[in-house]
């Protein structure tokens, strides 16, 4: 889910088209958005900053740093500014061309990854036209999983696998198992499925499983670490006591949300670092808060003396979490415990919604 301002540009090549580009441009609140025109039409219109000539290097830069681009203008002239620029669906903007009426959105590039699907029919719902969407799932009513993923905040594990899930979903309906509760139906072109099966099928989870052959993992950010450590120890040594932690209770290291520790080690330098390389946010509590936390926990009379409650780690995990998955573990100073967080999921909306199963 994002949690960044959407960043747009937007460039048309008429005045007919400006006017269907300032209208575009209003779909998208909270967002930072760039209008660009042929310079004849900057006096006139004095939001839109003009197009350099020549103009090649202006659409690489503009192809870098948008999110979303929108051109008005024809299809083909929009595949011939993108092109020499289109690398990596996991990488590219979402681009939607549209004709300067605003009659229809069309969806070109990064459909599902990238959006452009969802901004196509958004654009053309509020400007009263149509959206063209060509991408199989889509069309065909059936489960886009990379889309929907990303839509989530999930991570894909293996783009390959997830292409090969999208061409094998349009022809048969394939196994899928949610370790997260599900609090709607099922998708179309899925089955809900517990067991290993010897085909391939998706899984949501936070382990590191292969319920199926192959399998494509979707790994939601619901793992909340506890951490606790003596004063003074070093980043290596607690990045090597989580890193074991994960493995040896195959947890994937790209489901973890974040690190939850007591306030007297907020400023604990080896924690802050490994936190910075991690990319884990890193929360502190009071020990009143800690205190606060139900459960029945690894109780230590030191850590009691030390820090005013018997048990920092497990305690930390569950704030905010539900449930607790990795009981406390000591190596080398360092203590170390998992919790989840399980938030339902909802496949909707999803135009192959069904009941569940």
């Amino acid at each position: 889910m994002r949690e960044e301002p959407l960043k747009i540009a937007i460039i048309a090549f008429s005045r007919q088209g400006i006017r269907t580009a300032q209208k575009a441009a209003g779909c998208f609140a909270a967002s930072q958005v760039r209008c660009f025109t042929i310079r004849r039409f900057v006096q006139e219109f004095p939001e839109f900053a003009g197009i350099p000539d020549p103009a090649g290097e202006f659409y690489r830069e503009q192809f870098e740093w948008a999110d979303l681009m929108i051109f008005v203008c024809a299809l083909g002239i929009t595949v011939r500014k993108i092109a020499p620029w289109v690398k990596d669906k996991r990488t590219d903007p979402a681009v939607v061309s549209m004709d300067e009426r605003g009659e229809f959105a069309i969806a070109v590039l990064s459909g599902h990854i990238g959006g452009a699907n969802r901004y196509a029919q958004q654009i053309a719902e509020k400007l009263g036209g149509k959206a063209v969407i060509t991408t199989a799932t889509d069309i065909n009513h059936r489960f886009s999983v990379d889309a929907w993923a990303v839509s989530r905040g999930m991570h894909i594990d293996d783009m390959k696998i997830a292409k090969e899930i999208s061409a094998a979903i349009l022809e048969r309906d394939l196994p899928i198992r949610c370790d997260l509760p599900v609090d709607s139906g099922y998708p179309q072109g899925t089955i809900p499925c517990s067991l290993t099966r010897p085909e391939a099928g998706i899984l949501i989870s936070w382990k590191v499983e292969e319920p199926f052959s192959p399998t494509l993992r979707l790994i939601p950010k619901v793992v909340h670490l506890g951490i606790g450590c003596r004063k003074g120890v070093s980043a290596d040594r607690i990045e090597q006591s989580v890193s074991k932690v994960l493995a040896e209770h195959a947890i994937d290291p790209r489901a973890v949300k974040g690190v939850w520790t007591i306030d007297l080690k907020a400023e604990e330098e080896g924690l802050k670092e490994l936190c910075r390389t991690r990319n884990w946010p890193l929360r502190v509590c009071s020990a009143e808060e800690l205190k606060q936390v139900p459960g029945d926990f690894s109780a230590s009379e030191f850590v009691q003396s030390v820090t005013g409650v018997d048990n920092v780690c497990e305690r930390a995990a569950l704030i905010d979490a539900d449930r607790l998955i990795v009981r406390k573990t000591a190596a080398d100073q360092v203590t170390v415990a998992a919790a989840v967080r399980l938030d339902p999921v909802s496949f909707d909306p999803d135009p192959g919604f069904r009941e569940k199963i």
